[in-house]
């Protein structure tokens, strides 16, 4: 009877903040990482509040992620890593950064990467609890990138696949949908459920045969997942730029929800980048944030609508913050505006 009241009272929108996660930034001159700036966060932000959304959600503070819940995900050595950067100075940070694919320490990234991790386990439980129904965690560095034992691509810590990993164990969910609608391929997040029959992962990439970041074979729509997994990872490669709303509505209507709605997820979590927005210079996509209200409210018709929607990319400020509140106002149930 209590979990039936608790369920049928779940309402409201959480968003989850938090200025200090501005404070990780590039210290250096590198042409790959200057587009991940702090004002992503706060643009966005300010967005929300001119829109006047940020008084409509319900605040939930955000927290550090603990090692224990980082460990879900990532091995002991890449922790360590994390960890030993707090204390370097910037040669030393330009070094360790340097082993890496397209990522950049700062003393503070830790700790910011922490707040994105417990900023996404908040969200999680917020909706899991019956707080309330879905809701939004604004977070950087983001997280689908970064593999068990590597920084990756902007990405520390994979804060979704930690976060289907935390809600599986603390809330014994079978399954869990990741809709992964950024504009790169999340590798990391495939690579840590390429086997896991119990998180359907589905990303649309630009991927242009191969030529296009991360460039891997595994970004291709055959890698299907593998094992007692196969069957449950979807690519879908974009072969040119340009798509529009109708190419990603087809996407959703064709593949993704066919699918979602015959898996029946408990949990719905998305890698949300707006790199695929218009505008975008790494996506060179020309979606309009009207569409990601339409995205946002097929994917609410899932999991009781028990939907948890993280910040990945986006690059294109205006594009990005448009979109940003274009997501919020359906989760607050807006009505989605008319789509070109």
């Amino acid at each position: 009877f209590c979990f039936v009241l608790s369920v049928a009272m779940a309402s409201g929108t959480a968003l989850i903040y938090d200025e200090e996660m501005t404070t990780h930034k590039l210290l250096w001159s590198d042409p790959v990482c200057d587009i991940e700036v702090p004002e992503r966060l706060s643009s966005s932000y300010e967005q929300l509040k001119r829109y006047q959304l940020v008084e409509r959600c319900v605040h939930v503070p955000a927290r550090e992620g603990s090692e224990e819940e980082i460990l879900l995900v990532h091995s002991s050595e890449h922790l360590e890593v994390a960890k030993s950067t707090q204390t370097m100075n910037e040669e030393e940070l330009k070094r360790v950064s340097g082993n890496y694919d397209a990522f950049f320490f700062h003393p503070n990234t830790y700790r910011c990467a922490r707040l994105a991790v417990g900023a996404t386990l908040q969200l999680v439980d917020a909706v899991m609890s019956g707080e309330v129904c879905n809701g939004m965690a604004l977070v950087r560095p983001p997280g689908h990138h970064s593999q068990r034992n590597a920084a990756n691509g902007f990405c520390l810590f994979n804060n979704v696949a930690i976060a289907a990993e935390y809600a599986k164990l603390k809330y014994g969910l079978q399954r869990i949908l990741i809709v992964d609608w950024d504009v790169h391929h999340g590798q990391g997040t495939q690579y840590i459920f390429e086997e896991d029959p119990s998180v359907l992962y589905f990303s649309w990439h630009r991927y242009e045969h191969q030529e296009f970041w991360p460039s891997l074979r595994e970004s291709e729509y055959d890698a299907v997942g593998l094992g007692k997994g196969e069957g449950f990872n979807i690519n879908l490669p974009w072969n040119k730029v340009g798509m529009g709303n109708s190419d990603y509505l087809a996407a959703f209507f064709h593949v993704l929800l066919p699918m979602s709605f015959e898996f029946d997820p408990e949990l719905v979590i998305v890698s949300s980048g707006y790199d695929s927005g218009i505008g975008d210079p790494e996506g060179q996509m020309n979606a309009t944030p009207e569409v990601f209200a339409h995205l946002t409210h097929f994917l609410m018709q899932l999991a009781n609508g028990k939907l948890c929607v993280i910040l990945e990319g986006g690059y294109h400020l205006k594009s990005l913050s448009e979109s940003v509140c274009m997501t919020v106002k359906t989760l607050l149930g807006d009505p989605v505006p008319q789509i070109t």
